[in-house]
């Protein structure tokens, strides 16, 4: 049979993400390459009680068709746990975070538009948008977040610019208050709407990150937010809070693509949340990932001792970013540190235009202290056999 292809299908790729996640499922890598939450941190006695709870109180209900906004209760815990003021009617209950930027891609894009995101950004959401065919532009970015001034520059005709505040997958970087203020105020300016993923925000280690830029202009402002981190992945449970004028058409979209978010799935989180339980079990979360993040930075600094490796320290979430020396390509290392038992992400694809071959992102989240150890250990080891490996060649070159 020979199958015609929608254009759009033509430039679909694989996942990179999900191609090395395979290469972890091999017995005896350590991998610090998947997004993956620690599974230590499922609460899975409280889901147990919740599915139990659900079923008897109103199984009916929990295991029919559902309206499309999501299950009432849960719209207005969503609304009740944000820190602006959120009309429950604006919150709409997605499968997961990533239809949240599914459905702002099928809304706000057509073939060509402009659509503005941080450099490096979430591969995810290039992967989201790119079916719908925009122009993706990267926005330079420090370790505050986007530079505003090359967000202003590059405003004009965007449909919207997609950014990451709070320990962004990849970098683990935190927009700072005064960044923050700075890029409403200019986003504000320039009549450019925002589009705020934040899955990793409740996730902080020492203190809370600024407000959302949601909470400084709701009008200008589609914001994400998931269960997955704080909950579990599993559950394919996200949420996005959307201005009155835009929701109607995010909530079609939504009808589309699934008629609603399972509604027994948000039963059973409603019925866990009851009570403050994310006040008791999310500490927890970060306590575990704090010294994950502490073992990982050691871990780094003992091994890359004199390696000319540089790395940051994230104030929270589940990534840190590093960038090896001048000449190293980390999707060449990937496969020699593979042999070697441990995985890292490449971070070239994270890169709307042309990426940086000397970064990689390492998730601290999965593996434990011990693991880590060694797994840096044997990283530090690659490197140094690639650093001799890329000097034998420059020789060789300036011999000829």
């Amino acid at each position: 049979m020979n199958w015609t292809l929608a254009a759009r299908a033509a430039k679909m790729n694989p996942s990179v993400l999900r191609e090395i996640l395979k290469v972890t499922e091999r017995p005896g890598i350590i991998s610090l390459a998947g997004g993956l939450p620690s599974p230590k941190t499922f609460p899975i006695q409280a889901f147990a009680d919740a599915c139990a709870e659900v079923l008897h109180t109103d199984g009916q209900a929990a295991l029919q068709y559902a309206a499309s906004e999501g299950y009432a209760p849960l719209r207005q815990a969503v609304a009740d746990m944000l820190p602006w003021n959120v009309d429950p009617s604006q919150v709409l209950i997605t499968t997961g975070s990533q239809q949240g930027l599914d459905l702002v891609a099928k809304v706000l894009i057509d073939p060509g538009s402009k659509v503005l995101v941080e450099t490096p950004t979430y591969l995810g959401a290039l992967q989201a948008f790119g079916p719908m065919e925009p122009h993706p532009v990267g926005v330079a970015s420090d370790d505050d977040g986007v530079v505003v001034e090359d967000l202003v520059a590059k405003a004009k005709d965007a449909r919207f610019v997609y950014l990451l505040p709070n320990f962004q997958n990849p970098t683990g970087r935190t927009m700072t208050e005064e960044r923050r203020a700075a890029v409403s105020a200019a986003a504000a300016a320039a009549n450019l709407p925002i589009v705020e993923d934040n899955p990793y925000g409740e996730l902080w280690f020492d203190e809370a990150p600024p407000l959302p830029l949601a909470a400084r202009n709701p009008e200008g402002v589609i914001y994400l937010g998931s269960f997955s981190k704080v909950l579990a992945p599993g559950l394919r449970l996200g949420f996005l809070v959307a201005p009155k004028s835009i929701y109607p058409k995010l909530l079609q979209a939504k009808q589309a693509v699934d008629l609603h978010t399972p509604i027994f799935t948000q039963r059973m989180v409603s019925s866990v949340m009851k009570d403050g339980f994310l006040d008791r079990h999310v500490p927890t979360i970060r306590a575990l990932y704090k010294s994950q993040r502490d073992a990982m930075i050691a871990a780094l600094q003992r091994e890359m001792k004199g390696l000319d490796v540089k790395f940051n320290a994230p104030k929270g979430g589940m990534f840190l970013w590093a960038r090896l020396p001048e000449g190293v390509d980390t999707v060449t290392l990937l496969p020699k540190a593979v042999e070697r038992n441990v995985a890292f992400v490449p971070g070239a694809p994270f890169y709307a235009g042309e990426g940086d071959p000397r970064t990689l992102r390492l998730s601290f989240v999965t593996a434990s202290v011990e693991q880590i150890d060694i797994a840096i250990a044997a990283l530090a080891q690659t490197l140094r056999e690639e650093l001799v490996l890329l000097g034998d060649k420059q020789l060789a070159a300036a011999q000829i």
